[in-house]
């Protein structure tokens, strides 16, 4: 007989009262059977939790029916939520699938935070975590993000358990059919015009003939960069009370610094920095950029980098909010008062090819050019806000320009760039507002501004 997929018990105890988060679909409900006969055996108080998350109609609500009956079934508490998640999407301009996931999560830690469990536990696998780590690598992630899906997340009240990552997706599957147990499937799982569904059906698969163990590779890999992490975390806490200082020096001694919440700044001593190995320098200036609130991608921790050297520049401006200047003995970072933080911009959207997108107070239509291949645009444009260091160029104009020297031109306020929508596909940007974008070499759709009863403006 098929045994039962493996289950991490390293967090488990006895007494420990978990609620299994159980979607309807087959990893939750393997979890959820799996987790149902070893409780016996470790001591385990089981519970069941469905969110509802308002889409899908029907479907959403038989999921819903289905999993109070596996609960009534198995004789578990059911705890059942509702959430309008397209509402939460258009307020916090997001994906239908990032406001899915922060809405689950804030039910989650608020049934953690009202000691209704000790943990609740998520039927993340193998699979789910290799698929993580290729998107976040596709993504241009930094190595705290190759570490994927973690194991445990403490939170208020509790902890958040992932007791499947060592089992495959396949496996569950032939267990449950091997005991008779149904599951429901989510039509939106085979959409490939999400990002997560083309690294699932099309990337993973591909890899997986120069590589048939690759999902466990990533998922080792991850593994691998979670201590990592955990190592450079300590080695940072140790160093930078030294190292990073708050403020500006004073004559005589001493560091000034600000009272006001929404300014500060951080200096380094420059030999210090230059002693630095490149690895633990990018760790030290990214770590004080957060120290203000920030935070750094790559191209403005190189900027960073390279002003670390004499013949480095001596003033940066990273972002709307965060500038750097090198002084004879320091890089000192400066947030500015009346800056927001980086955290409150808006997030880059999604835009699928052929398709549209709404955000940033403009509305896009994708179309594929005449001749163009389907395949072509499978890879989604980005609508998001200017960044530091980006650059277009214009039609009928040589080379690419700073969006710097394009806004000057436009005399467009420091405040209104900070909102500005552009689209970028495949690392260029291919369209701005209310300029003219060279798109040669030729993109393979056209881009079109809807207005907001859906008519072409």
């Amino acid at each position: 007989m098929t045994r039962a997929p493996e289950i991490d018990r390293s967090q488990l105890r006895a007494g420990m009262r978990v609620a299994v988060a159980v979607s309807g679909g087959s990893d939750s409900v393997g979890l959820l059977r799996a987790l149902a006969k070893a409780a016996p055996g470790i001591g385990l108080v089981l519970a069941v939790a469905h969110l509802h998350h308002g889409i899908r109609g029907a479907d959403a609500d038989e999921d819903a029916r289905f999993v109070a009956e596996l609960a009534e079934q198995l004789g578990l508490e059911l705890h059942l939520h509702r959430v309008d998640t397209p509402a939460a999407a258009r307020e916090k301009r997001a994906t239908l699938e990032e406001a899915a996931r922060e809405l689950r999560y804030a039910w989650f830690r608020e049934l953690l935070s009202e000691v209704k469990a000790d943990a609740v536990a998520t039927a993340h696998t193998l699979n789910d975590q290799a698929e993580t780590v290729l998107h976040r690598l596709l993504r241009g992630a930094w190595t705290e993000g190759l570490g994927g899906i973690h194991p445990v997340i403490a939170c208020q009240g509790g902890v958040i358990l992932r007791p499947f990552l060592r089992a495959r997706h396949a496996e569950i599957q032939a267990w449950l059919r091997a005991i008779g147990q149904p599951w429901r499937e989510d039509a939106t799982n085979t959409d490939t015009a999400h990002t997560r569904n083309r690294i699932r059906h099309e990337l993973l698969p591909r890899l997986a003939e120069f590589n048939p163990q690759i999902a466990e590779q990533l998922a080792r890999m991850a593994a691998i960069a979670r201590d990592e992490e955990s190592w450079w975390e300590q080695e940072l806490g140790r160093l930078l009370p030294s190292l990073v200082l708050p403020g500006r020096p004073v004559r005589g001694g001493g560091r000034a610094v600000s009272t006001r919440p929404d300014e500060g700044s951080v200096g380094i001593e420059l030999e210090r920095l230059r002693g630095l190995a490149p690895a633990l320098r990018r760790r030290v200036l990214r770590a004080a950029a957060k120290q203000l609130g920030c935070g750094l991608n790559f191209e403005q921790t190189e900027r960073l980098m390279a002003m670390c050297e004499p013949e480095g520049a001596r003033k940066e401006q990273l972002a709307a909010e965060l500038g750097a200047e090198r002084t004879a003995r320091e890089l000192r970072l400066v947030r500015e008062a009346g800056s927001a933080p980086r955290d409150l911009a808006p997030e880059p959207m999604e835009a699928q090819i052929p398709g549209e997108v709404e955000g940033l107070g403009v509305r896009l239509r994708l179309r594929m050019t005449a001749g163009a291949h389907r395949d072509t645009g499978m890879t989604p444009a980005i609508l998001r806000v200017p960044r530091p260091g980006d650059r277009t160029r214009l039609r009928h104009s040589r080379g690419a320009k700073p969006l710097k020297e394009i806004f000057e031109r436009m005399n467009v306020a420091a405040a209104a760039r900070r909102a500005w929508p552009v689209l970028e596909w495949t690392g260029r940007i291919v369209w701005m507002k209310d300029v003219e974008v060279e798109t040669e070499p030729e993109i393979p759709f056209a881009i079109e501004v809807v207005d907001r009863d859906g008519g072409e403006s």
